[in-house]
């Protein structure tokens, strides 16, 4: 503990003479700065989105120990790093690296994101976890919960919420731009791998894959073709189907603009699944109450194909739109557009609407802001307790609407308690919102 805080502070008090540098929106580290004044990452998951996050992590300090459950993907990453060392299992790194490490970012399927975080920030370790936040809701408000208690930095990989448009959107939506809003409209071309099958039948493991720490802290299944590196996604299991996949991107515009935490229900209508898969396509309806500053409203998710009617459109003059994925939010004044997963442009009408100046902090870069919490202790925008871990217990909630209708057409609704994570009218969504880990993982200390 004595090393972990004295890191920490070493670290926020050599940031004073770099300010000026990181302010100004440079990730790299100086090389004129010794190993012991640069940020010392672990990369857990070098493949696929963590290749980027493990080079966002090099360039912002150095990468003491990397992570990977497949040797080739493992292998590759250690000639970019040369001096990391390696590891297949996130537990026997932190057993024999804790001392070494200040930082550490998460880019792994869902189902091991908070397994791994949590392990690392009640290390004190700072943590980057790539998006949804985590597969259930009871671990999205955990990480929240344990990261403000370790006073950690923290930040969810949106890298969205960086975006000037994003955030000019969000801050002319806070000051009712578009009058009162009462429909909000989040659509993705996802999934765009296979979802709604049956499991393909068992096979040995590949060699290279260490499958059961690929399995991590969820149920136990052989090996098959389907999960390993990319198909998990639409496995219950192991993922969060395309809802968890995009929404965190795609609605994070209007969860910032709108505050679009805590939904009082959720309904969805869907092709139908097993509950192994998820469906092929689904259509969610979620419900928020009304708050101090805005009147109740109700959002609507579209995914497998699903677009918002087109009329909705009508104003904006683009025969294109909807384009395949966006936002639109609906108000009694006017309405906004953002197509595309991360709301770097967006469109308001009618073009005669007076859209005033609006103030808003201008973010360094969605990692950068991350690297500039640890050196200065100012958390990121889309931080764990404040911002990712409500906004991902908003997305999963959609999913146990998913899960109830499982047969193909409209399930039932389902009526949220917010306060004490809990349906209140249908039982039996117990481990879908706490989940229970294999023995040799964490979730509650």
């Amino acid at each position: 503990m004595a090393f972990r805080s004295s890191r920490r502070e070493f670290l926020q008090t050599s940031a004073v003479i770099g300010i000026g540098y990181w302010v100004a929106g440079g990730v790299r580290a100086e090389e004129s700065k010794s190993p012991n004044e640069k940020i010392q990452f672990a990369c857990i998951g070098v493949g696929g989105k963590g290749q980027s996050d493990s080079a966002d992590a090099g360039n912002a300090g150095v990468v003491v120990a990397i992570c990977d459950v497949d040797d080739r993907t493992l292998d590759a990453a250690a000639k970019r790093f040369t001096n990391a060392k390696k590891y297949y299992d996130f537990r026997k790194l932190f057993d024999e690296m804790a001392d070494k490490i200040d930082a550490v970012t998460v880019s792994t399927p869902d189902h091991t994101h908070a397994a791994a975080s949590l392990l690392a920030m009640r290390l004190g370790k700072h943590c980057f976890c790539q998006k949804p936040l985590t597969r259930t809701i009871y671990e999205a408000r955990l990480m929240g919960q344990v990261a403000r208690e370790k006073k950690v930095q923290t930040q969810m990989g949106n890298q969205g919420t960086a975006n000037p448009a994003l955030r000019r959107a969000a801050a002319l939506l806070k000051k009712n731009i578009l009058g009162t809003v009462k429909e909000v409209h989040v659509w993705t071309n996802r999934p765009i791998w296979p979802q709604g099958g049956t499991r393909a039948p068992e096979q040995p493991v590949p060699p290279y894959l260490h499958w059961e720490e690929w399995i991590g802290p969820a149920k136990f299944r052989p090996y098959a073709p389907g999960y390993h590196p990319f198909s998990w996604r639409g496995w219950w299991d192991f993922g969060t189907g395309a809802l968890g996949d995009m929404a965190c991107h795609t609605l994070n515009m209007p969860y910032a603009g709108l505050d679009l935490r805590d939904p009082v229900s959720v309904q969805a209508e869907t092709s139908g699944h097993n509950r192994d898969s998820f469906p092929k396509w689904s259509i969610i309806t979620y419900e928020f109450a009304a708050n101090d500053w805005r009147p109740g409203l109700t959002l609507k998710w579209y995914d497998g194909g699903k677009l918002p009617p087109k009329e909705l459109f009508k104003e904006f003059d683009d025969p294109s739109a909807p384009t395949a994925s966006g936002a639109l939010i609906i108000g009694d004044k006017g309405k906004m557009y953002a197509p595309g997963d991360y709301c770097d442009r967006f469109v308001i009408v009618p073009k005669d609407l007076t859209v005033p100046e609006v103030e808003f902090e201008r973010s360094p870069g969605h990692f950068e802001e991350w690297v500039l919490a640890i050196k200065t202790g100012k958390p990121a925008m889309s931080n764990f307790p404040d911002y990712a871990s409500p906004l991902t217990e908003t997305v999963l909630l959609g999913n146990l609407a998913v899960w109830v209708a499982n047969e193909p057409g409209v399930g039932p609704k389902v009526e949220w308690d917010a306060a004490n994570l809990k349906a209140k009218n249908i039982s039996g969504l117990e481990e879908l919102i706490k989940p229970v880990y294999r023995p040799g993982y964490t979730l509650d200390a």
